[in-house]
């Protein structure tokens, strides 16, 4: 792995911090076997299925696996920051195409006034989450650093090989990782230096991409972590010691 200590102390710190999270990763990732990989603890998980057995209307993926995903809507937690973008000046149509939504979908957040439930989320299997950072990492790399042009979506071929998914994993994080600690001072602060199209990244600059990526690996590895640990109460395994 490069080390990728060259640039500014911002991207040393990034990168160290998502170095020593990679580290913990991995350790956690050690000897993941197939059946745990899929392992829905409740009913109604989300994970990766046969494409004829898709259960979400927005599953996706290029090969006969997808990953489930539920229809583009815009999150409760998220109803103050639409309302902040469009004061801020940007327009209803661009609110609209950030979140793969109608317009009409944002007007009715726009004109919400009323007490706001948490929002709720399906619980995830480790292939479930493990794919969904893979897609984030491999088109984080095409829209920076590659050609920009190919759906972030149809990049990750899933598959309930859990070894073979963890080393596809790791070969996507190494290039993501290649590329990023090339990464200058003056693209550090260009706003869209990432073209990602399924989040905010065009609107960003980059040091910001970074930082959220960042939360987003270790938010997920923690609860891959955790499924993992409870995977072994279940099964009552000894595996490796919690850290």
């Amino acid at each position: 792995m490069a080390d990728g200590r060259a640039g500014s102390g911002r991207l040393r710190l990034l990168l160290d911090q998502f170095d020593m999270a990679r580290e913990n990763a991995e350790l956690r990732l050690s000897g993941l076997g197939d059946e745990e990989f899929r392992w829905e603890p409740v009913p109604g998980c989300w994970s990766i299925r046969r494409r004829a057995e898709a259960v979400t209307p927005g599953a996706y993926g290029p090969g006969e696996w997808v990953l489930d995903r539920g229809a583009p809507d815009i999150p409760h937690s998220e109803y103050a920051g639409v309302v902040e973008d469009v004061a801020g000046g940007m327009s209803v149509e661009k609110v609209a195409a950030d979140w793969h939504v109608s317009v009409e979908r944002v007007r009715e957040v726009l004109a919400y006034t009323g007490p706001l439930e948490p929002d709720t989320a399906p619980v995830t299997t480790i292939a479930w989450r493990l794919g969904h950072l893979h897609t984030g990492i491999a088109g984080g790399w095409e829209w920076t650093f590659g050609e920009r042009r190919r759906d972030p979506k149809l990049l990750v071929d899933f598959t309930p090989d859990a070894g073979q998914a963890v080393a596809r994993f790791w070969e996507s994080v190494d290039r993501w990782r290649a590329g990023v600690a090339t990464v200058t001072d003056e693209q550090l602060d260009t706003v869209g230096f990432s073209q990602y199209p399924y989040a905010s990244d065009p609107d960003e600059k980059y040091v910001d991409v970074l930082w959220a990526g960042n939360l987003e690996f270790i938010h997920h590895m923690a609860e891959i972590a955790l499924l993992r640990d409870l995977w072994r109460a279940r099964s009552g395994g000894s595996g490796n010691a919690a850290g």
